[in-house]
């Protein structure tokens, strides 16, 4: 009999992680989160596929009512024959033309930001989910911390009762 093969990860939607942003949880409120295509060049595709992605310190801004990624950092492939690659350009993020302008208008109004928290597959079409965001402050991160660490007690309290 052959053994079944080995399915990569994937979760119930059919999404492949790539990379995912774990320092924009700690470092901003998130308030929604969309999901965009992603314009890259063939030999990035490739690299996305090695998980040679980097997300931190990443983000996005409207530059010419159009979606533009910055500082994705995504390594060159290492057989490319493109060499001027930079890892770390521009690169424009797609989205319906009504959620673009939704945005702006958001952006605009208060101090929030777009910052990228993922990056996966679907369908074998590269996606960006990225966040409209406000930044926290210190007491902000210090009461996560609290209320993690009650949370933490709570299931070992629940935990330790059933027995």
């Amino acid at each position: 009999m052959s053994k079944p093969k080995n399915k990569k990860k994937q979760d119930p939607d059919g999404r492949r992680l790539v990379a995912q942003n774990k320092k924009a949880r700690w470092d901003f409120s998130i308030l929604d989160s969309f999901e965009a295509g992603i314009v890259l060049w063939g030999s990035e595709v490739k690299s996305v596929r090695d998980h040679r992605v980097n997300l931190k310190d990443s983000f996005a801004r409207i530059r010419n009512n159009e979606l533009y990624s910055y500082n994705i950092h995504i390594s060159p492939y290492t057989n490319s024959r493109i060499e001027d690659l930079d890892p770390r350009r521009p690169r424009k993020l797609l989205m319906h033309r009504k959620q673009i302008d939704r945005l702006q208008g958001k952006l605009i109004d208060k101090s929030l930001t777009l910052v990228p928290l993922k990056m996966y597959f679907s369908k074998n079409v590269v996606k960006v989910e990225i966040a409209l965001a406000k930044g926290k402050n210190k007491g902000d991160k210090r009461r996560d911390i609290i209320d993690r660490e009650h949370d933490l007690e709570m299931k070992k309290a629940l935990k330790n009762s059933r027995i």
